[in-house]
């Protein structure tokens, strides 16, 4: 069961320069219907991240690439965020829709909470052995961590060509 709550708002004005998506119909969508106006790009939204402490929580849509996905059923995925090391880890509100497992590298539009958390060990490595990840390195996982979060209401997949 997926439980989130928000704990607080940031309310701090971010200058945020949105991004134009050319044609909405080249996306597939998943969860709730979503728009593309007003999206952000990666860089943009790792910005707003690195503003918050943890338990600050904001509504967004944001634009980015693919990194994983859940290769047990697609219940999660991350998305890159612009910089090495930098990426959002997406769930889906409710655990209501998921997204295709072979979606890593394709790009992804998300609406939702973005949100700063940290994350257990016992956590980490079970999403660690959802990605596939060999035994050998989920044992390495003894620290917990401070992650980027998203819980989506809606994502629209690019149609692959």
């Amino acid at each position: 069961m997926v439980v989130f709550s928000c704990k607080q708002e940031i309310n701090e004005e971010v200058k945020t320069d949105t991004v134009e998506v050319a044609d909405a119909s080249q996306y597939e969508s998943f969860g709730a219907d979503i728009s593309t106006e007003g999206i952000i790009s990666s860089e943009e939204m790792l910005k707003k991240y690195e503003a918050m402490a943890i338990g600050d929580s904001v509504e967004i849509a944001f634009k980015g690439k693919v990194n994983s996905v859940c290769q047990a059923k697609g219940c999660w995925m991350k998305l890159d965020l612009g910089k090495p090391e930098s990426e959002s880890f997406v769930r889906f509100k409710d655990y209501k829709f998921f997204v295709p497992m072979d979606s890593e590298g394709t790009e992804a539009i998300i609406k939702g909470y973005a949100y700063k958390d940290e994350t257990s060990v016992e956590e980490l490595k079970h999403y660690a052995k959802d990605a596939g990840k060999p035994e050998e390195e989920i044992a390495k996982i003894t620290e917990p961590k401070v992650e980027y979060r998203f819980l989506a209401d809606g994502v629209l997949m690019k149609k692959k060509s």
